[in-house]
Parts: structure tokens; sequence; C-alpha cells
């Protein structure tokens, strides 16, 4: 079920675990929610999946989502710009967004920034989870470098040493600051861990 559900996510840009665990079990006629797989059984589907059909081409489009990720790095480097997600973890695909966690005294510093260097952005909320009963809402500001979409999410000046838990695996998001991308993009190889 979890390459179904893996394979779900790459063909149509699903995002959302859930919503490919459900297709998956529809798909598929299981009816246990107890037999749904874990989200990283699913995202080990995923790289596998890639690896497997994708192989060169994710191997490149990685490495292009990457150098575009260090470019933001250095870009937001007054706001001490830090890598998530899909692009650090290599899981990435054709749909996914280069992924920053920014820190500002105030979120509308950002759109400030974005403003006085004329770069057109969307704005939305996200909602991140610190613990089962502890949420909170950050501004993330969306906006297309190239054929790259960044995705930065705005955490105020002192959460840099609080991540909010990463929906893959309940466990802090693993954030790579611009020295640790240079290193990943040295090595060529999968991601420090």
């Amino acid at each position: 079920m979890a390459q179904e559900a893996a394979r779900i996510m790459l063909d149509h840009g699903i995002r959302d675990y859930g919503v490919a665990k459900r297709k998956a079990a529809e798909r598929l006629g299981v009816r246990d929610i107890g037999q749904l797989p874990r989200n990283t059984e699913i995202q080990n589907a995923l790289v596998e999946y890639r690896r497997l059909f994708h192989g060169d081409r994710h191997t490149v489009r990685l490495r292009t989502l990457r150098q575009a990720a260090l470019e933001a790095l250095r870009f937001f480097e007054p706001f001490s710009p830090r890598l998530v997600g899909a692009v650090l973890d290599g899981s990435a695909d054709d749909h996914s967004a280069v992924a920053i966690h920014v820190f500002a005294d105030a979120p509308e510093e950002l759109a400030l920034f974005l403003e006085e260097r004329t770069i057109p952005f969307d704005m939305e909320q996200r909602r991140m989870r610190y613990t089962r009963d502890e949420e909170e809402d950050y501004p993330v500001y969306r906006f297309a470098a190239g054929d790259v979409n960044v995705d930065v999410t705005v955490f105020p000046a002192g959460a840099i040493r609080r991540a909010p838990l990463s929906p893959v695996d309940g466990r802090p998001m693993r954030r790579l600051d611009q020295r640790g991308l240079e290193t990943l993009l040295e090595n060529d190889g999968p991601d420090p861990g």
C-alpha cells in the first residue's frame, strides 16, 4: 500500500500523506485503517520509486533544485535561512518547491524585502505543529525563480532553535543552513543525517 500511495503522490502531485493513503486504500480495497502505511514507509517508497523509474532525470532535477536552494539561502541571508523538506531529504520531484524557513522580528520584513526587489509573491498561512497539542500559524511567501517554485515560511527570530514537527515522521524538522547545503552539493550524495 505504501508503494501505491507513493505512486499516487508522484503521479498527481499530492503532498498530503493522509490523502494519498486514503486513495491507495480505496484503490486496493482496504477498509481497515490499521493497515494503512506510516508516512515514513511512503517516504521510503517515494525515494525508491524515483530511483527505479526516474533515475538520472531525478538526480539531475534534485541537483537543480538544490542549486536553486543554495541561491535562495544566499539571497535570504539576512533572515538566517534554512532549507527543509523534499529538496533536503532527496524526495523532491517535478512538483516540489524549494522550502525554506526564515526568521524575522516581524513577518512583514520578508514582504518588504521581496517588494524592494520587485519579486511578485503570493502569501498564505501554514499551520505548523510543535507537539501533539501545540500548533501555530505562520506566513508563507511563494514565488517563482525561473522554473523553480520557492516556498518561504517566516518564523519569529527566536524560533531558529525550535523546529516544528515533520509531517513525515513526527520528529523536529531537519533544517540545513548554507554551509551544510554547500557540503551536501560538494559530496553530491544523500543528505547529511
